[in-house]
């Protein structure tokens, strides 16, 4: 089993990288979390793996921590989440907006994550509830306001990796309400 790569980064588009490890290229699956964490190719890197033995494949999937990989793998033990679609819900969603989603029983969250229907939502709540990372019920205004700013994002027509990458950016910024984050976020976005 491979546990974790570390070398050399030598592709990367969304979903994907090519990792030289000593001559050696290994192609793993990322989240867009993952992706938008990498570094420029050519410079060294480091993921978590997690190794994925099918009937016809090996399938590595790759994440930038080991948070993402423990989520990556309780997700995977909820009945109907394989491992592309728990690859999905990481891409859809940041490891701690999750844990807070779950213990909130917030199925409007969840059912906003694409691959991800009611029942699988509310099947979500009442595996994980206990096994994810304990993270406080109520989101914080700051993270109410990044997910709303990233749903208005993603509502323009922008993907919402690169609406979230730009709001967090955005966020730390300026007076915190939801109109200065939007203005700032489409303000990089633009150029």
């Amino acid at each position: 089993m491979i546990g974790r790569l570390r070398g050399r980064l030598d592709s990367s588009r969304p979903g994907e990288v090519l990792v030289d490890v000593g001559g050696v290229g290994y192609l793993a699956a990322v989240s867009l979390q993952t992706f938008a964490d990498l570094p420029p190719a050519g410079q060294a890197v480091s993921l978590e793996v997690v190794t994925v033995l099918r009937e016809n494949a090996l399938e590595l999937f790759a994440f930038s921590s080991e948070g993402e990989k423990a989520a990556f793998q309780v997700l995977r033990s909820v009945s109907g989440i394989g491992p592309r679609m728990a690859l999905a819900v990481l891409s859809g969603i940041r490891v701690g907006d999750l844990a807070v989603a779950v213990a909130a029983a917030d199925l409007r969250r969840l059912t906003s994550i694409p691959g991800i229907g009611r029942k699988t939502a509310e099947r979500m709540v009442v595996e994980l509830r206990d096994r994810l990372e304990a993270a406080p019920v109520a989101a914080s205004p700051t993270v109410r306001v990044e997910d709303d700013a990233v749903s208005a994002l993603v509502g323009l027509g922008y993907k919402r990796g690169e609406a979230e990458k730009a709001v967090r950016a955005a966020a730390g910024a300026g007076d915190g309400s939801l109109e200065d984050v939007l203005r700032r976020a489409l303000a990089a976005l633009v150029r």
